[in-house]
């Protein structure tokens, strides 16, 4: 992460609304500024997830992604094959039993072979990890821990000690696209919560959950070093009839954003 500018990161669910739109929506995302791509890997029961997300991830699912699948696209991706090349950096955002069944360290291997930067796993606690940082660490994988405003001072720093470049703070304790930030008290919550964070991190952080415009995104990046963007993505690109449109409203959407 450089030191002089604040991140604007997406989130986006591969092959949603429709087969085929992935790699026109990361050239569009690259293309309209994002500093960052997170890219969902579909799960049938995404608990951490809200309704907007579930309903990408079941799409996909249905539509055949596979974890397989997605790191086929990131090798697309990074070769400029079916797009321009993709340059910015590419997590894989998604729960651990599909990587657990396609085999923790063929996984690891096979991302770091097509191009993917690192992963950040929800449902896969700091405490219980260490094997798994440990090999990703070998492999040259970044691994992304998440920090909640409940979260104590004493596991902030264990989680900011764990994570490899940031940590993700949960703006709110919901999931994803769920919580409201629109009320001065939220406001006055998050930057609390996110001072204490600031105190006990050496790292940087980033924030994620229910920032869906320009405003909430500028005020994210007075609190912390980035601001993750992807349930009002995902709705912005919902209505797609094809590849080409699904890429067109992704640019128009992010573009808002700046």
């Amino acid at each position: 992460m450089r030191e002089d500018r604040k991140l604007l990161i997406a989130y986006y669910m591969p092959e949603f609304p429709v087969p085929g739109a992935t790699l026109p929506v990361l050239e569009a995302l690259q293309e309209s500024g994002a500093d960052l791509i997170e890219l969902g890997m579909p799960y049938s029961d995404p608990i951490g997830d809200g309704p907007v997300i579930q309903d990408a991830a079941h799409t996909a699912i249905r539509h055949g992604v596979t974890v397989r699948g997605i790191l086929d696209m990131v090798k697309l991706a990074r070769e400029g094959k079916g797009c321009r090349k993709i340059t910015v950096p590419i997590l894989l955002m998604g729960y651990s039993n599909p990587l657990i069944a396609y085999g923790g360290d063929c996984f690891m291997s096979d991302a770091v072979e097509v191009g993917v930067d690192g992963l950040l796993i929800p449902d896969m606690p700091p405490e219980e990890s260490v094997d798994f940082l440990e090999r990703a660490r070998g492999f040259g994988l970044t691994v992304v821990y998440l920090i909640s405003p409940t979260t104590p001072p004493e596991r902030i720093e264990l989680i900011d000690s764990l994570s490899t470049d940031f940590s993700y703070c949960l703006a709110v304790n919901a999931t994803t696209g769920t919580g409201k930030l629109d009320d001065a008290g939220t406001d006055q919550r998050i930057a609390g919560y996110l001072e204490r964070v600031r105190q006990h991190a050496k790292k940087k952080f980033v924030v994620g959950f229910g920032i869906k415009d320009r405003e909430r995104v500028r005020s994210m990046w007075d609190l912390a070093d980035g601001a993750v963007v992807g349930t009002a993505l995902l709705q912005h690109v919902a209505g797609a009839k094809s590849p080409a449109e699904t890429a067109s409203l992704a640019a128009e959407f992010w573009n808002t954003l700046k």
